[in-house]
């Protein structure tokens, strides 16, 4: 699943870890989230979309064939 959390936080000028602490997680989960190695769980999509106010479906991509 692509995803556009690092778009998203280095347009708002935060770095891993100003957005693990507003998420509650390490910055090594954002990192992984980032990367493509981790997808995170529904509460955690949602909270990331609300936090830069942009739909689950805007933040992350399914790549369907």
């Amino acid at each position: 699943m692509r995803n556009d959390v690092r778009a998203l936080r280095l347009s708002g000028g935060l770095s891993q870890a100003e957005l693990a602490v507003a998420m509650g997680v390490s910055r090594q989960t954002v990192n992984a989230i980032e990367t493509g190695r981790y997808s995170p769980s529904l509460t955690l999509a949602v909270r990331l979309a609300r936090y830069f106010e942009r739909t689950v479906e805007e933040v992350f991509h399914v790549d369907c064939d």
